[in-house]
């Protein structure tokens, strides 16, 4: 059985484990006034388009998801060839229309796909099974890792999507948002007015920061710490003892909005490795989606992980 993975390019994981494990993208395109640029997750162009366009007018961006037509015509032009199951897991749909597009994709994929497979000499059936992971980003992250290791394993499709579909309602992402202005613009050019101002302004005058919380399709913030820096210290031992307490799988899912290497630089990050190292835990770092950047804003910083039902809470 050959089991293919795809995700949408909102899933924050390192370009380089993408390419080795076969990983297929549903590219989401971004447009700032006449810059356009079809996220692929290349980190150099990501960074590039981010330091030219997204600082400065990232608010006002148009994102565009893959297409019903165009998630149809991927699948009958290549992957109802090339693999026999195929999981693709898309960020929350309370976020983006890519998973009702890739659901309504999938019924016509399976309505005509047997003359495309029969010309390439697969007289098999062909399964699809779409996965709405109810969160976004770094913790988008978490399934599909577990998907290439399953299928590394031998596991066989039943046992795969049963497991996919636990993690995808058991997955937390935390993020902290650097720029609390940023994130009440972005908001009101989407039309979401629940970014207020009077918060906003308070919030960025007593440099207070919400930890924010997406889990099975809701985002909302479960706590406010004073300083960036310190938000991200306190985000960062709350996963840690997550991983201590124990996981639901291995992995660690960390995604920032600019170059790693200033992620890797704040409080927190060294211990939090060390922990994941000292309990078996893979930890996956990747510069944040182009399309994660333009919702949330330079700099930001996501951890995800999939665990028991839990609380956060700070020291």
């Amino acid at each position: 059985m050959r089991i293919g993975i795809v995700v949408d390019s909102a899933c924050d994981l390192p370009q380089d484990f993408i390419q080795k494990n076969d990983i297929v993208l549903l590219p989401i395109t971004v447009r700032i006034g006449d810059a356009v640029l079809a996220d692929h997750r290349d980190e150099e162009a990501t960074l590039s388009f981010l330091h030219a366009h997204v600082a400065e007018r990232g608010h006002e961006a148009e994102t565009t998801p893959f297409t019903v037509n165009q998630i149809r015509d991927l699948f009958l032009e290549r992957l109802v060839i090339d693999y026999d199951h195929v999981y693709c897991m898309t960020i929350t749909k309370t976020r983006s229309p890519i998973h009702e597009n890739a659901m309504q994709a999938s019924f016509a994929i399976l309505n005509d796909y047997k003359p495309v497979r029969q010309a390439a000499g697969h007289n098999s059936p062909f399964a699809l099974r779409v996965i709405d992971t109810q969160t976004l980003f770094a913790a988008q992250g978490v399934t599909a890792v577990e998907a290439v290791r399953m299928r590394a394993a031998g596991s066989n499709v039943q046992h795969m999507r049963t497991k996919l579909e636990y993690l995808a309602a058991n997955s937390h992402g935390y993020m902290i948002p650097r720029d609390l202005y940023y994130l009440r613009a972005r908001a009101r050019t989407k039309g979401d007015r629940s970014v207020g101002l009077l918060s906003v302004a308070l919030g960025s005058a007593l440099d207070i920061k919400p930890v924010l919380h997406g889990h099975a399709g809701k985002t909302e913030p479960v706590a406010k710490i004073k300083g960036f820096e310190n938000a991200v210290e306190q985000m960062f031992k709350f996963a840690g003892n997550r991983v201590i307490s124990g996981l639901l799988t291995p992995t660690v899912c960390l995604s920032y909005g600019g170059e790693l290497a200033e992620m890797r630089a704040l409080p927190g990050y060294a211990r939090l490795r060390d922990i994941c190292a000292n309990n078996n835990v893979e930890v996956f770092e990747s510069v944040m989606s182009l399309t994660g950047m333009v919702n949330v804003g330079k700099g930001a910083v996501v951890v995800g992980f999939a665990a028991e039902p839990h609380t956060f809470n700070v020291s």
